[in-house]
């Protein structure tokens, strides 16, 4: 007995590869979802070349449930995010910072069985969210990740609506921290290499934008007090540290596999803080899901087909620079 759904995971090759994974009977606070989207994350291009189900920016509909399920029921519309489990007991998880667990389940490091690319996948009730009504599905994938991803940054770093918020970066990432801030009542700055994005950014509610390409010097008229920084690669940070407000706060959301090299003496004649930050705990991601939902707030997607074909090109736009601004894998039926 169980379930057998179809998976689709990296290879040592770095080609995406159809599978299917088998679990048992639901148990616990199990619950099996029927995946309808899948956002299609960067961070899942890191992992193409491991033997693992791709993707964490899952949403679907409840099948079944384990018979310790407490609130879920069939036919309800649920999203998961990078976490997947936790210890429970520990002081981190005891205060609402599970996604600081030592026992954490996150994706990429475990539950490799199962992820977002697959017409299936069961998860502990704990760990699903139930998404507001209002919020389609196909909007509700990429904040799974990226949308909780910024909300996470903008809460650690004390925003409130009389910060002036600058955001580098207008992509996967950062059109929807230009939302977020804007949607919180932030002046909301955003840094660009060209004009290309200017007509986007301030359509979702940016209040300035400064092209940066080839600039070694920015004149914004106020400092920024939070820097929201979303680009793939670091920016030049010479240009952007002397743009801080006193006691004003750097947030690097994104990726990267280099070391962070700052201007020492400005970090600290001007009492700035480097916040780093990783996806949502529980509380704040259903807090962001209902923010989201309140404020209309959502991804500008690109739909691919929920199969092989549509998941390589998919990804390959990604790789390519061209996604614009996220990837949403649609089921077929």
């Amino acid at each position: 007995m169980g379930f057998d759904f179809t998976v689709y995971k990296g290879s040592k090759d770095g080609k995406v590869v159809k599978s299917t994974t088998h679990k048992g009977d639901l148990n616990g606070d199990q619950v099996l979802v029927k995946v309808t989207h899948s956002g299609v994350c960067y961070t899942d291009v890191h992992y193409l070349h491991a033997d693992m189900v791709l993707g964490h920016e899952g949403v679907g509909i409840v099948q079944k449930i384990g018979p310790d399920v407490k609130e879920l029921k069939a036919g309800d519309a649920v999203g998961w995010s990078y976490e997947h489990d936790c210890c429970g007991r520990c002081n981190r998880c005891l205060s609402g910072w599970e996604s600081m667990c030592d026992e954490r389940k996150m994706y990429g490091s475990a539950d490799f069985d199962q992820g977002s690319c697959a017409t299936h996948a069961i998860w502990r009730e704990a760990f699903l969210f139930k998404l507001p009504p209002t919020l389609r599905n196909e909007d509700a994938a990429p904040l799974m990740c990226a949308g909780s991803t910024v909300f996470n940054a903008l809460y650690l770093a004390n925003v409130t609506p009389t910060s002036r918020v600058g955001i580098v970066g207008v992509g996967g990432l950062g059109h929807l921290a230009i939302q977020f801030a804007a949607k919180m009542g932030c002046e909301t700055v955003v840094f660009s290499g060209t004009e290309s994005k200017k007509a986007d950014a301030m359509k979702l509610g940016a209040t300035e934008f400064y092209a940066t390409k080839g600039v070694t010097s920015l004149d914004i008229g106020k400092p920024v007090d939070h820097l929201i920084v979303t680009t793939s690669r670091q920016p030049d940070w010479n240009l952007y540290v002397g743009l801080m407000a006193p006691c004003g706060s750097i947030s690097p959301v994104s990726v990267s596999q280099e070391n962070l090299t700052l201007p020492y003496m400005p970090l600290l004649e001007n009492t700035l803080r480097i916040q780093g930050g990783i996806t949502c705990a529980r509380k704040l991601q259903r807090q962001m899901l209902d923010f989201a939902a309140l404020h209309g707030i959502k991804p500008i997607n690109v739909l691919y087909p929920f199969n092989l074909d549509g998941i390589e090109r998919c990804l390959k736009t990604l790789i390519d620079g061209k996604m614009k601004y996220r990837g949403v894998l649609v089921a077929e039926d």
